[in-house]
């Protein structure tokens, strides 16, 4: 079985870090700081509970004025980097909140961004204080560190996975937008990345305003171009018309269609849960000038009310030529998951051309004796 990640917080990483800890601040008590993090409860935590866990012990072992804790913290920063010690910048989020401590807190983020990563723990202080920290951020978003002006991306993202949601940029993504225009063209692929993602989020809400940036950002330069394309990602999945006419995709001309010729098939037609099938599709392209489409095929998924949910699959996203024939095949297994269940029924096949269905085709979806 695969280590599972929280796993990384073991015994020895724990022993590891307590010496690196005791190098700079000598009455730090191994025994008892481990004992505190590993008690009765430990196995049943999940990752971020795991963290917290080491971040709040952290402020039981370490001395209990703020200010010196952070000292100990800062001289050993440079023996503590990469993602297990997230505890860092989140032993600021525990114990930094007071409004006395908030100039030290921002700067102790500042730098403990730069091992690990401070998106989780900046949450905390926007959610008190927006328009203060956004102030601080715009500032970041022009530091020379690149882990930095991450920052001020990754951790104002309405929708950061594992991270606490941001409700008040859900409703009005203004701010981080403002953010994400000193860093449209980033150097930094690290950064672009970043803000792209952040895109994204927003037009899981704001889809019209992420539109609008874009047409306002279109043709900047090809970094930029890059951000908006992987930041529309969802609006091309949905084959928004305004995202898909904007990157260049093939649309209907004159009600004709972009195929002249389409077909989808699935073998075998009849498929236990567990088993794989092989989808096979084929189709001609229309004209005669080169044409950008992107080829999908949307399973609707019986649900367990007999409703049907759709999710798509890409197979093609590319420029070809007008007239020219196209055919694949792709294996799709229907075994369980943690993110999806698969029920029995009858689920309809498309072949999607740029979110317009073009074939169909149905797969009957059985259950194995054992699973009635």
């Amino acid at each position: 079985m695969a280590e599972l990640l929280k796993d990384i917080y073991s015994k020895e990483f724990l022993l590891n870090f307590s010496r690196i800890v005791q190098s700079a601040y000598k009455a730090f008590d191994t025994t008892a700081f481990i004992a505190a993090v590993m008690d009765e409860t430990w196995d049943a935590l999940p990752l971020k509970a795991r963290t917290r866990r080491i971040s709040e012990n952290l402020g039981f072992f370490l001395p209990s004025n703020y200010e010196s804790a952070l000292d100990i913290l800062y001289e050993i920063a440079d023996s503590c980097e990469g993602f297990p010690y997230l505890f860092f910048p989140d032993f600021v989020a525990v114990y930094g909140k007071a409004e006395k401590h908030w100039e030290l807190s921002m700067n102790a983020l500042e730098l403990f961004t730069q091992k690990s990563s401070s998106e989780f723990a900046i949450r905390t202080f926007i959610l008190s204080d927006p328009e203060r920290v956004m102030r601080r951020m715009a500032t970041w978003a022009e530091h020379p560190n690149e882990h930095v002006r991450r920052l001020s991306s990754e951790g104002c993202r309405p929708r950061l996975p594992w991270g606490e949601a941001l409700s008040i940029f859900k409703d009005n993504p203004a701010p981080v937008l403002s953010i994400l225009e000193l860093l449209k063209a980033d150097p930094s692929l690290y950064v672009r990345k970043s803000v792209a993602n952040n895109l994204n989020d927003i037009a899981k809400d704001n889809s019209t305003i992420v539109l609008e940036t874009a047409h306002r950002w279109i043709g900047i330069n090809p970094d930029t171009n890059w951000i908006l394309r992987h930041g529309c990602r969802t609006l091309i999945r949905k084959s928004n018309p305004e995202a898909m006419e904007l990157f260049g995709y093939a649309t209907s001309e004159d009600r004709t269609p972009l195929t002249t010729f389409a077909s989808l098939s699935v073998q075998p037609s009849t498929l236990t849960i567990g088993d794989s099938c092989e989808i096979q599709y084929s189709l001609d392209v229309r004209g005669d000038e080169p044409v950008h489409i992107r080829i999908e095929y949307g399973i609707n998924f019986v649900k367990a009310n007999s409703k049907t949910s759709r999710k798509s699959f890409l197979l093609s996203d590319k420029t070809v030529a007008g007239g020219v024939h196209l055919a694949g095949t792709r294996k799709h297994s229907f075994s369980e998951m943690t993110t999806r269940r698969h029920y029995p029924g009858n689920h309809r096949i498309v072949l999607l051309v740029n979110g317009q269905e073009v074939a169909e085709t149905i797969l009957t979806l059985k259950m194995l004796e054992h699973q009635l």
